[in-house]
């Protein structure tokens, strides 16, 4: 999966290379050590598998297409939770995440997601949680990531959430960072319209709920942290209000 730059793969001879620019991926059967070359400022994520599953699907082909597409997501995303948590993976939880890893290699090749196979749903969940936009909504998501609502939900549900609970959690905290955005800063009712909230009471009720306190409080808390200590009030500076 090339990031930046490209790389260019060696095919049979008589079929001529194949270059991947950044923004597009690769999946192959490679077999045998094959040539290659790189520009000099390449950035791309290598990943090899095993070949038992995969050969036969592939065959001699190469499936190539956007770094961006759903299930390339998908698979990034899955490969990055694997990073992350591989050295505390007993050998049962290394063999499953093996398997997810193929599993999703396969959904690349047939440029569809199976959305029958549990193993996939942790990825998938981390795959829509890596998506941030004021229309955040599940049928947003699905689309997205090439999958129906139905797959959505059931793939939080096996990760013990809810699509709803997780969409409004997340407009919840992207206000939050707005919040203390160095400029531009919205006002609380625009925030509110950004992130979907029926009006700014609504907002206001959800963010102290959430975080216990108001986004006029939040946010005053905020640049009073971060004011010199010259500038904050003192005994004989009385703070101005209004």
């Amino acid at each position: 999966m090339v990031r930046r730059g490209a790389w260019t793969l060696g095919r049979p001879p008589g079929h001529g290379d194949r270059t991947v620019s950044a923004g597009q991926f690769v999946l192959r059967h490679l077999g045998r050590l094959t040539a290659f070359e790189t520009s000099a400022d390449l950035t791309a994520k290598f990943l090899v598998l095993p070949p038992g599953e995969l050969t036969p699907l592939l065959g001699n082909r190469a499936v190539t297409g956007s770094a961006d597409s759903a299930e390339v997501r998908l698979l990034t995303a899955l490969t990055d939770m694997i990073h992350t948590t591989v050295a505390d993976l007993g050998p049962a939880g290394v063999e499953a995440a093996q398997a997810t890893l193929v599993e999703l290699a396969k959904a690349v090749a047939k440029g569809r997601f199976d959305d029958v196979e549990p193993r996939l749903a942790p990825a998938l969940a981390q795959a829509a949680k890596d998506l941030a936009d004021p229309e955040l909504s599940p049928a947003m998501l699905a689309r997205e990531l090439n999958v129906s609502v139905r797959t959505l939900h059931r793939a939080f549900a096996v990760v013990g959430e809810q699509v709803s609970t997780y969409i409004r959690h997340r407009r919840l905290h992207e206000a939050k960072l707005a919040l203390t955005a160095p400029s531009g800063r919205l006002s609380i009712s625009e925030l509110a319209a950004h992130w979907q909230f029926a009006d700014s009471s609504h907002f206001t009720r959800a963010f102290k709920k959430h975080f216990g306190r108001t986004p006029t409080d939040y946010a005053r808390s905020t640049e009073a942290a971060l004011l010199p200590p010259n500038r904050h009030p003192s005994a004989h500076e009385p703070a101005v209000s209004g």
